[in-house]
């Protein structure tokens, strides 16, 4: 990881650790917008998976965990969908049918549905990959206090990274936002957290 993406996250986790929501929102490139005054109010949205138009609302009756990143991240988004993964393995039958894992794309130049679809599923739990417009993403970004930056390698174009937040967002059965967890968020934690809405 480059020493800007570092101080990123740096400060990023600073920032969090004293507030519920950051927040972006801009039409200009690599400018983000931080807001610390309201928690994020989460909702519905309407993205698309490799199955075609998903909303959150398909999946009232199950605890919904929501992780934003993107396929190409280095370290951030393997080592946080790795310990859901490692959590999903420890769930009974019953309690993996009351839960649907959701990765959304901060990428969305990149990241196709069906490039998404099968990153998801090298975790082996039910992850279901979405993107949309990059227009789409900064709204569900917005309602959920994502903040994502993309940042431009100068010596090659295609070659960016995309800084962003690292929280999975607790979605509870009635499609209300209820909690974010911190990046490596541990696999017993997952379960206790799934645990407490999946009966």
């Amino acid at each position: 990881m480059n020493s800007k993406v570092i101080i990123f996250i740096f400060v990023l986790g600073a920032i969090l650790g004293t507030a519920w929501v950051i927040q972006p929102f801009s039409s200009h490139k690599n400018a983000t917008q931080i807001i610390t005054n309201n928690q994020p109010k989460g909702g519905n949205f309407s993205l698309t998976g490799i199955d075609g138009i998903k909303h959150l609302s398909d999946y009232k009756g199950k605890l919904v965990l929501l992780y934003f990143g993107y396929t190409y991240c280095p370290d951030i988004c393997p080592t946080n969908l790795g310990n859901l993964s490692m959590a999903y393995q420890q769930l009974s039958d019953k309690e993996k049918a009351g839960l649907q894992i959701i990765f959304i794309s901060v990428d969305p130049e990149r990241d196709t549905p069906a490039r998404l679809q099968e990153y998801a599923n090298y975790f082996d739990s039910n992850i279901i990959g979405l993107t949309s417009t990059a227009e789409t993403i900064a709204k569900v970004s917005q309602q959920y206090g994502v903040v994502y930056a993309k940042v431009d390698d100068p010596n090659n174009g295609t070659n960016y990274a995309v800084d962003h937040s690292a929280f999975t967002y607790v979605v509870d059965p009635e499609g209300k936002l209820q909690n974010q967890l911190p990046h490596a968020t541990t696999p017993d934690m997952f379960i206790k957290t799934i645990r407490q809405y999946v009966k």
